[in-house]
């Protein structure tokens, strides 16, 4: 009822607004004819004191009354006029009858065809309350409970895979962290905080998401998400032959029918494209040392991020001596990608396309890496 009571009274005002213009009368002829009679009271004044003083005869006094009484006639027939063809344009008896019959008929009509009167009135806190099956609802009740009870463990539990899969990975991480904070490690927290972490950096697979996933397989050796992520960090690092080993003996240990099994086939097949002597190579420039992971451990963030950024340049620099090491252009490019500095891997990128064209077997390698990074290689100059 209140519904229809606001509607009523919209309408009302909307039709006051329309019709305004159309009932609204000009008063420009009666202001001009009211301003003309004061003028000739004026004037009529001026002669009687100019033939009082004796300046003008009682003829020529005579004769100026009647052309001013001449003039005013005038004003007066014309305003008369006027103000009559105003009256007659001001009246609008269609346009008046349509705004305030038909306008409001037919929105109801519209409303009546189109919308949906009988449905009764949902309030949000009545919805939150009940919310059925609607996602969206069920995760806007929880995150309302979780901001009156933010130590409820089960509750982050709750909405951490839900974010995840409504691809809100930072809200993701955060909730698979308060739910390790609250309620502990587990190879289900571990290994959705790494994924997690791996969505927030477009696919690239962070130290963090790293010690996330082997965590996780301390905690159950049979974690498949986990050693899925593993073996691409292996892929994303460059060392093929260990990737495809890995990816290997996670299509064995899983089920036949498991849902990853295509995307784990089509790594294996993409692995084992590459060129037979693409081994891993301990002493690869670029690679860390055992110091240098010893080191990294006490580091702050910053100084972690400085070192890796040391690392990456001295692998630059061994690769302008020595270009023909395939291995390290496909470190080279992805470090870049993963630092975020698309010039340089571009600039890489051509670099390696260069020692090993675009044609070859290793240079389709580079080209697929790049387009996995989103990298597109500057145009080479003549």
């Amino acid at each position: 009822m209140l519904f229809w009571i606001i509607v009523s009274c919209v309408t009302a005002l909307l039709a006051v607004a329309l019709l305004a213009p159309l009932l609204r009368r000009s008063a420009t002829a009666g202001g001009e004819h009211s301003h003309d009679v004061e003028v000739y009271r004026d004037q009529m004044a001026e002669v009687d004191r100019d033939a009082a003083a004796g300046l003008i005869s009682a003829e020529e006094a005579e004769n100026a009354r009647a052309e001013i009484g001449r003039r005013l006639l005038v004003s007066a027939d014309k305003a008369s006029k006027e103000t009559g063809e105003v009256a007659r344009t001001g009246r609008h008896p269609l346009a008046q009858a349509f705004i305030i019959l038909l306008l409001p008929a037919i929105g109801i009509g519209l409303y009546l065809y189109a919308g949906s009167p009988g449905v009764p009135d949902a309030p949000l806190a009545a919805r939150l309350a009940n919310p059925g099956n609607d996602v969206a609802l069920l995760l806007a009740k929880a995150e309302n409970h979780l901001i009156q009870n933010p130590d409820d463990g089960a509750g982050w539990d709750l909405v951490a895979p839900i974010y995840l899969r409504n691809r809100r990975p930072d809200d993701a991480a955060n909730a698979y962290r308060q739910a390790i904070r609250i309620r502990g490690e587990s190879a289900e927290r571990l290994s959705g905080l790494g994924e997690s972490i791996v969505a927030s950096n477009q696919g690239l697979i962070s130290s963090e998401a790293t010690d996330a996933f082997r965590k996780a397989l301390k905690l159950d050796s049979n974690d498949a998400r986990s050693e899925f992520y593993l073996a691409f960090a292996l892929e994303q690092e460059g060392r093929s032959m260990e990737a495809l080993a890995a990816f290997q003996a996670l299509a064995k240990s899983s089920p036949p029918d498991a849902p990853w099994q295509p995307v784990v086939a089509q790594h294996i097949a993409t692995l084992q494209k590459g060129p037979a002597e693409a081994k891993p190579n301990p002493d690869a420039p670029g690679n860390p040392t055992a110091a240098d992971v010893a080191a990294a451990k006490d580091m702050n963030a910053g100084d972690r991020q400085q070192m890796i950024e040391n690392m990456v340049a001295g692998l630059d620099e061994k690769l302008k001596a020595n270009p023909n090491n395939f291995e390290g252009w496909m470190r080279l490019v992805r470090s870049y990608a993963m630092l975020k500095q698309a010039d340089k891997a571009g600039d890489a990128l051509a670099r390696a396309l260069k020692a090993f064209p675009a044609d070859g077997e290793q240079g389709k390698q580079l080209v697929a890496l790049a387009g996995e990074l989103g990298i597109k290689a500057p145009e080479a100059k003549p």
